[in-house]
């Protein structure tokens, strides 16, 4: 198993063309709209255009701008915040997002370009089956590590890296946030299996295609499906990210 095998190489699409766009995110979980302008607005045109009238959540939408960027590794986009506005509960995030879009606004003088996986590719042929029947056997607190950020809720979410929707649609979590439950008595063999699976996915990464978002460009990703990260970068970098909830969510 290596990444030349699980990588995943995004078609190019005008985002007018809506069912080549769809088609295309349908067979290999991702696809590049292009020909949007660079606004948040085209954010949300693009999720128009991609999920129609199967939409039914939009997250706020995320800026991350960085100079002279790290890599960030692969992982799938979940978080669970709920937020006070004004006294009302404000859902910020939630940890069955099933798609990310990301718009590139300002490229990378040098680096910074974009790599996926299929992850159930990944998951099918993973010569590690102790490390499979871990991901989709053993509960985890997913978000457990970040528990002192403000925003997260004070009970822990439960879950396991691999899961499934009513209707049968995989999950493929992968999150740096996830520990062992409080007390758990296989903590340690869990913490274990948590660092085996990072190092695993990590050590993949070289061999992935490289893919290189344009201004403007914005990459849709089936956020069950596929893990996405970036190369290091010289210079400023900036995105958009806009996540969401379709009625084939969780």
């Amino acid at each position: 198993m290596n990444g030349r095998e699980l990588g995943v190489v995004p078609a190019r699409v005008d985002a007018d063309d809506a069912d080549k766009a769809r088609d295309a995110l349908a067979g290999t979980g991702s696809v590049i709209l292009t020909g949007l302008s660079v606004t948040p607005d085209a954010l949300v045109v693009a999720a128009a255009h991609l999920y129609g009238q199967h939409l039914r959540q939009l997250f706020p939408i995320r800026e991350r701008a960085s100079r002279e960027g790290g890599p960030v590794h692969l992982h799938a986009d979940s978080f669970d915040q709920v937020v006070d506005i004004g006294g009302v509960p404000s859902r910020r995030r939630d940890p069955d997002e099933d798609a990310v879009l990301v718009q590139c606004v300002r490229p990378a003088p040098t680096g910074g370009d974009s790599f996926l996986l299929d992850a159930y590719r990944y998951l099918d042929t993973c010569p590690d089956q102790e490390l499979v029947d871990f991901l989709t056997d053993v509960d985890v607190d997913l978000y457990g590590e970040w528990a002192g950020l403000r925003g997260l809720p004070a009970a822990p979410r439960v879950g396991r890296h691999v899961e499934y929707t009513r209707t049968g649609r995989r999950i493929a979590r992968r999150t740096d946030g996830a520990v062992p439950l409080h007390r758990d008595p296989d903590a340690e063999h869990i913490t274990a299996m948590v660092d085996r699976f990072q190092r695993t996915v990590h050590a993949l990464e070289a061999d992935l295609p490289r893919v290189r978002l344009e201004e403007g460009d914005i990459l849709a990703v089936d956020n069950y499906r596929c893990w996405h990260g970036r190369d290091p970068h010289t210079g400023d970098r900036a995105v958009r990210i806009l996540t969401l909830r379709t009625d084939a969510a969780r």
